[in-house]
């Protein structure tokens, strides 16, 4: 790799990064603000939001604040067409949900963190709650543990992601045996007792190895 190309890879990550600081909770910056939570200087930041400003995913307001830009709705679609679950699938999450009263979510493996690629919220008052585009630390939970390899057929855990939360997972294997995704169900830790977890760690085995059997995709390229 020549010197070159390594600034162009710095560039990007650069800008990626950046972009990652506009979440839900904080759509618009500032760009003094953005300079300082970026930690880069000022004169990259605005070098930076310029490039992405040409390519339409950041767009700068008439009051001079940044936000995400236009062109983002396309990779949005792009996002959402490409990772939309086939029916059947989604139906063995809807089932598994209404049965055992807890949220199930679906995660996969993107590099160092865990995404939530599908969810459906379970029925009671007191639910872990979250949705799709959702990240986790790697290890974080009962998905983690499946997605880092670091579990068998199930995984059980408690505290995480946060206090007071329990998960169990299983995965979701391709044609190979290869694992594709974990299959996870999560609630408070006072429903996750331990006969509470073997029913629900059963539960979602099967669930995982019912999603295993119809795959994942059914779309052609």
């Amino acid at each position: 790799m020549t010197a070159e190309d390594d600034g162009g890879i710095r560039s990007v990550l650069r800008a990626f990064d950046l972009l990652a600081l506009f979440t839900e909770h904080r759509r618009t910056w500032a760009v003094k603000d953005l300079t300082a939570a970026s930690g880069l200087a000022k004169t990259t930041v605005l070098r930076l939001v310029a490039t992405c400003e040409q390519r339409g995913l950041l767009w700068t307001r008439p009051d001079g604040r940044i936000t995400v830009g236009p062109g983002m709705l396309r990779w949005a679609q792009l996002a959402n067409t490409a990772w939309q679950l086939p029916e059947p699938v989604r139906e063995v999450l809807r089932e598994l949900a209404r049965d055992c009263g807890e949220t199930v979510s679906l995660y996969v493996r993107s590099n160092a963190v865990l995404v939530c690629v599908a969810q459906q919220e379970g029925s009671r008052a007191i639910r872990h709650v979250g949705r799709a585009g959702d990240e986790l630390p790697l290890r974080c939970g009962a998905a983690g543990e499946v997605l880092d390899g670091t579990a068998g057929d199930t995984a059980v855990s408690h505290g995480e992601p946060e206090a007071g939360a329990s998960s169990v997972a299983a995965p979701v294997r391709d044609d190979e045996g290869r694992v594709l995704a974990a299959l996870a169900i999560t609630g408070p830790t006072s429903r996750f007792g331990p006969a509470e977890t073997t029913a629900l760690t059963e539960a979602v085995a099967r669930a995982s190895r019912r999603i295993s059997r119809i795959g994942l995709s059914t779309r052609t390229e």
